[in-house]
């Protein structure tokens, strides 16, 4: 269940992601310990098995690019969507040498700004955690990807091994707000911590799919379950 303390009004979100937007990336790898790139080129591979070169994918909660690139890198056409504007410019400056370079668009997951059936697969990377209707954006990305189009998210989530589920709840609950006082951020590390903490994960997530109408749900989990990647079908 999502934690009711957490706010995730649209305004709310942008406007921390603004105020972060210089320190993202710096800040994404160091919660993963790096092994975010890792996670996302496994993501991207998966993804390609049942999508043709040049397929249109919508990279939805794009944030500063870096799965909006290595689809591009893979030939498909993409468009990045966002709620931070500041987020996607250093998106954009990261695709600038990239041809064809992928479309940003500031734009919500509530309402995405597309007709029925544009595309062929729809992702997103560390992000849905941040919807604040999650039923409604399921919806609407639903209602954006073809017939037998693939929705593809990548998210983190709480390890189910138990010895690995200390080392990895104490770090979480201890060492990143240290972090995220030295570095100047920690209302923004406290939400992501509680954020991942709050967020439905594996079986849950799951049938959150299934009750949008997605089909051939399933779960990988990354690196012993830190990250898990769901996808399912319309």
């Amino acid at each position: 269940m999502e934690s009711d303390r957490l706010d995730k009004n649209a305004e709310v979100i942008s406007g921390m992601f603004d105020s972060i937007a210089e320190k993202y990336d710096r800040m994404n790898h160091g919660l993963s310990l790096g092994i975010d790139r890792l996670w996302r080129r496994r993501f991207v591979r998966r993804l390609a098995r049942p999508l043709a070169p040049g397929a249109a994918v919508l990279d939805l909660a794009c944030g500063t690019g870096d799965l909006t690139k290595a689809l591009s890198d893979k030939g498909y056409r993409v468009t990045g969507l966002d709620i931070s504007a500041e987020m996607m410019a250093i998106g954009r400056e990261k695709c600038r040498y990239l041809s064809p370079k992928p479309n940003f668009v500031h734009g919500s997951a509530e309402q995405i700004p597309f007709p029925d059936a544009s595309f062929d697969a729809v992702t997103i990377a560390f992000g849905l955690r941040n919807f604040d209707h999650r039923a409604q954006c399921l919806a609407e990305i639903r209602r954006v990807l073809k017939p037998g189009g693939r929705l593809a998210v990548l998210e983190f989530a709480v390890p189910r091994n138990r010895h690995w589920q200390k080392v990895y709840l104490f770090y979480f609950r201890h060492i990143l707000p240290q972090i995220g006082r030295l570095a100047g951020s920690a209302g923004a590390y406290g939400y992501l911590v509680d954020s991942v903490l709050a967020f439905p994960r594996y079986e849950a997530l799951c049938g959150e799919f299934e009750a949008a109408g997605f089909r051939n749900v399933g779960y990988k989990p990354y690196t012993g379950g830190i990250a898990v990647g769901y996808s399912g079908d319309k």
